[in-house]
C-alpha cells in the first residue's frame, strides 16, 4: 500500500502536527505501508527522503515557516513527477494550498481521502490577526480557501464558538473542508463533537496523537532511565516546583497569563520554557521585570526534550478553546510527568495524570499553583496515574487505528 500525505505544516517547522506525521510515518513503514510526504520547503534547502518539495514562495514566509503556491501550481509539478498518482490513500493534515492539492487529486484520481483535522482554526485566527484587519483577514481565508473545496454550509455568529465574525468564517472553512473527505479524523472526542454540531457529517475515527516508542526509548536511555521503571516524580515541597513548558511562546498558548499566574502565586516556582513564537520578546521582558526564575532555551530537537523532562515536576499547558490533543501533554505522559492545563476539554488527554485549574485566568491558575505548593503529594499521584496509561501515548498502540482505517478504505 502506498500513502500520499500532504501537510502545508512539516519542514522548518516545530509542533505538535509535524512530530506526529512523521511518528506515523515510522510505524506505517514498520508495517509495509509506504508514504510520500508533499509539503512546502524553502526553495534551495534540503529535502529528506521520503518527501516531495511542492513548489513554495521564496519570500513569503508567515512566521518563518514555508508557504506553498498556488493550488494549480503544486497539482502541476506533483503530476509530473507522477502522473498516474499511483498511491491507494490521500492522507491530508492541514487547510492550505498544498493540503488542497491534495484534496483535488485524490478527487480527480477517485482515490480515498482522509483528513485529520488537527486544531482550532478559529480560536487561531482569532488570537492571532491583528484587530484591526480580524474580520478582514478570516474572510479572506475563508474566501481562498473556495478556490480548494465548495462551501456549501456558511457558519453564522452565535452565542457558542462562533461569537465573531472571524471565528464564524473559520468554522465554515473548517466544516467545509472536513466534509469534502471520505473520513475524518479527530485527535480528541471533544473536538469531533464541536466538527459535528456545527455540521461535519462524513465518519469520525478518534485516532490520539502519539510518541515514537524509539524515540522514548533513546530519551530515557540519554537520560540515565530505565524505560521499564519510569520514575515517579516525588517532589516534597521543600525546594522550587519546577515547570516544563514546551510548546510554542504564542498568543493562543497563553504564555503571558501564566507569568502572570507565576507572579500571584507567590511561591518557590522554576520554569524552563522550550519553543519560539510570536510572544517570545513580551515573555522575557516581562520575566526580567517581574524578577521570575524562568529561563528560556528556544527550540531544541524532539527528543533532546524528551531527555530534559527529567528534571521537571509539571508540565504546563494552559491555553484555553485551542488545544485538542497537544504532543506536549501525550510527551509528558510518555515521561510521567503530570500536566497542569486550564482547558476540562485536555482531561480527555491527559486522563488521571492531569491538574485542572480552578480557571483560566492568572488568579485562578495561582490558587491551583498554590495548592500545589501546599500538597506537594498530588503530583506523585498524578505521576504514577501517567505511568499506568502510558501505553495509550504511544504510536505502537495508536498505529493499528490508523492502518485498520487505511485497509477498510482501500478495499
Amino acid at each position: 500500500m502506498r500513502v500520499a500525505i500532504f501537510t502545508d505544516v512539516f519542514l522548518e517547522v516545530a509542533g505538535g502536527i509535524p512530530s506526529s506525521i512523521e511518528a506515523q510515518r515510522e510505524y506505517l513503514t514498520k508495517n509495509g505501508i509506504s508514504s510520500i510526504v508533499f509539503c512546502p520547503a524553502r526553495p534551495g534547502s534540503k529535502v529528506p527522503e521520503g518527501v516531495f518539495a511542492v513548489p513554495s514562495f521564496k519570500y513569503l514566509r508567515p512566521g518563518g515557516a514555508p508557504l506553498a503556491k498556488r493550488i494549480k501550481k503544486v497539482k502541476k509539478a506533483i503530476l509530473s513527477a507522477y502522473p498516474e498518482f499511483d498511491f491507494d490513500i490521500v492522507h491530508v493534515h492541514y487547510e492550505g494550498a498544498c493540503s488542497l492539492a491534495g484534496m483535488q487529486l485524490a478527487r480527480e484520481f477517485s482515490r480515498p481521502l482522509v483528513q485529520t483535522m488537527h486544531g482550532r482554526e478559529d480560536v487561531a485566527a482569532e488570537t492571532n490577526i491583528p484587530h484591526p484587519v480580524k474580520t478582514l483577514g478570516g474572510t479572506l481565508l475563508c474566501y481562498l480557501h473556495k478556490f480548494g473545496v465548495p462551501h456549501p454550509i456558511k457558519i453564522k455568529r452565535d452565542d457558542e464558538l462562533a461569537p465573531t465574525t472571524v471565528r464564524a468564517k473559520m468554522w465554515t472553512l473548517m466544516v467545509n473542508h472536513a466534509n469534502f473527505a471520505d473520513v475524518v479524523i479527530t485527535p480528541s472526542r471533544h473536538f469531533k463533537e464541536k466538527l459535528e454540531h456545527y455540521g461535519v457529517t462524513k465518519p469520525f475515527v478518534v485516532i490520539s496523537n502519539a510518541i515514537s516508542d524509539e524515540d522514548l526509548k533513546r530519551s530515557f536511555k540519554a537520560a540515565g532511565l530505565d524505560y521499564d521503571k519510569p520514575p515517579v516524580r516525588d517532589y516534597d515541597g521543600q525546594k522550587a516546583l519546577r515547570l516544563f513548558w514546551n510548546s510554542r511562546v504564542s498568543k493562543e498558548k497563553r504564555m503571558l497569563p501564566l507569568l502572570s499566574a507565576l507572579l500571584l502565586s507567590g511561591g518557590s516556582i522554576e520554569m524552563e520554557v522550550y519553543g519560539d513564537g510570536n510572544e517570545l520578546g513580551k515573555a522575557k521582558r516581562l520575566v526580567k521585570k517581574q524578577g521570575l526564575k524562568v529561563r528560556f532555551f528556544g527550540r531544541i530537537e524532539h527528543t533532546k526534550m524528551l531527555e530534559k523532562m527529567k528534571s521537571a515536576e509539571l508540565a504546563v499547558v494552559v491555553s484555553y478553546g485551542f488545544d485538542n490533543q497537544p504532543m506536549t501533554i501525550s510527551e509528558a505522559r510518555a515521561m510521567g510527568l503530570p500536566t497542569l492545563i486550564a482547558d476540562p476539554d485536555l482531561l480527555e488527554v491527559t486522563g488521571e495524570g492531569g491538574i485542572l485549574t480552578s480557571g483560566p485566568e492568572p488568579g485562578e491558575m495561582a490558587k491551583t499553583l498554590s495548592e500545589i505548593l501546599r500538597r506537594p503529594k498530588i503530583l506523585e499521584e498524578k505521576s504514577r496515574a501517567c505511568i499506568r496509561g502510558r501505553d495509550e501515548v504511544l504510536q505502537s498502540v495508536q498505529i493499528k487505528k490508523l492502518i485498520k482505517l487505511y485497509r477498510e478504505l482501500a478495499k
